[in-house]
């Protein structure tokens, strides 16, 4: 892989990326930073605002445990607890999460990421530093909050609206939900060996690069810029956004495309805080959505999936003390991840403005068994209509990552929001 040699600074208008169904044209940078803004603690709604305090106020005490206070080495020790998560039941069931082989199935998957041309990848840097640059406050706090929140699942709480987000909290607090919290994490299959085998530098470390360390105001709160360790592609945090969004989605399809987006959103931290390009954050949307539906097929993993959702479904309906449709349903004005910008936010990131080929579009392939992914949102279709509908909503041929054949193909092109948002009779969250 041919380094980067220099630095191109991106236009103040990207591409914007839409769906097969029709192509959008530009966008305006700010106005998907507005649309980003709304999901950060600086929304302008007080219900929104008050759910993402609780989030950040239940993350530090989670991260300090028993200290007096919270200092930055115990963010390295910092796991769910035994009570928030059942690693026992989990154990006992002698489920084989193969993770070498998944790891390897990942990497066959990015593949193309060697071939990608030096222009796509100078316009990738130069993509994560102007949206790092431009980063709001709220946009770098929200980014805090979701790296240092990685190995819990208090982020997905945003996503479920102000009552079943706080529900979901005070459940997970009270290990009502510890069986959904330890097969949702279990489930991150780690892109360390993808890392290792792409070996390719973050973009604060390039040569004359223009990236701003975000000092932390919000987790720890001791100014330390934050950063990171390892190789850049794909991104590790990503993965585990979209994993956990995408199962807590297939759990909770009354709140299925919120979650969906929130793993978008997720990944659009790491860039704000300029330790990610746009093309690890794709690549790891890539890995993630093969992984589940890769688990969702098997019979055994499906079984504990099952076991999970139920209490996890039970006890947030004991919590919410109404039915969980009524629970899960919320005004755009008071819960962002409703607003309909955001299938402007989520198109634009399924590519970030990269440029694509111009080559002769190909047809979508949709791998056997892909469709499982739309099976908990759109339960009265078939298999052969949601993998129809798979293939109609798919991103265009010809970006970044989707240059090889079959799945490696598809899984850059599937667009699971426009998919969903398709066929739903009524809003579904």
């Amino acid at each position: 892989m041919r380094p980067l040699s220099s630095l191109v600074i991106a236009s103040t208008a990207m591409l914007f990326i839409g769906s097969a169904l029709a192509q959008p044209g530009a966008q305006d940078t700010r106005r998907i930073g507005a649309i980003v803004d709304t999901t950060t603690p600086a929304s302008r709604d007080t219900q929104f605002v008050t759910l993402e305090q609780r989030i950040q106020q239940d993350l530090r005490q989670a991260l300090r445990g028993d200290a007096a206070t919270l200092t930055r080495p115990q963010l390295e020790k910092a796991k769910q607890t035994p009570r928030q998560a059942d690693k026992q039941w989990l154990i006992a069931s002698g489920y084989d999460f193969a993770v070498k082989q998944n790891q390897q199935a990942g990497i066959g998957l990015l593949a193309e990421f060697t071939r990608l041309s030096p222009a796509v990848q100078a316009q990738s840097l130069a993509t994560v530093t102007q949206i790092n640059r431009d980063a709001t406050r709220g946009q770098r706090q929200q980014a805090l909050v979701d790296a240092e929140g990685q190995n819990y699942l208090f982020f997905l709480a945003d996503a479920l609206g102000p009552r079943l987000g706080k529900a979901f909290l005070d459940a997970y607090e009270k290990g009502e939900i510890a069986r959904a919290a330890a097969l949702i994490k279990t489930s991150e299959i780690s892109t360390s060996a993808a890392k290792d085998h792409f070996n390719y530098d973050r973009p604060f470390l390039r040569l004359g690069n223009q990236i701003h360390l975000v000092p932390d105001d919000m987790v720890v709160k001791d100014g330390h810029p934050y950063s990171a360790t390892a190789g850049a592609f794909p991104s590790g945090h990503t993965n585990t956004g979209y994993t956990d969004a995408l199962l807590l989605a297939e759990m909770l399809p009354e709140r299925f495309v919120p979650l969906v987006d929130r793993g978008a959103r997720y990944g659009f931290s790491r860039i704000v805080l300029g330790v990610h390009y746009p093309l690890d954050i794709i690549g790891s949307r890539m890995v993630a959505e093969r992984n589940v539906a890769h688990f969702l097929n098997d019979a055994r993993y499906r079984a504990l999936f099952e076991q999970a959702k139920s209490q996890l479904r039970g006890a947030l309906e004991k919590e919410c003390g109404i039915t969980l449709a009524e629970c899960a349903k919320s005004d755009a004005k008071t819960d962002p991840y409703r607003d309909s910008d955001m299938t402007a936010f989520y198109r634009y990131s399924m590519a970030y403005g990269l440029p694509a080929e111009k080559t002769k579009a190909r047809p979508v392939s949709v791998p056997a068994g892909a469709e499982v992914l739309l099976e908990a949102p759109l339960p009265y279709l078939s298999a052969a209509a949601r993998r129809a509908l798979l293939a109609k909503t798919a991103l265009a041929d010809g970006y970044p990552l989707s240059g090889g054949n079959g799945e490696q193909n598809f899984w850059q092109r599937l667009n699971l929001h426009d998919a969903a948002l398709s066929r739903l009779p009524t809003p579904h969250y």
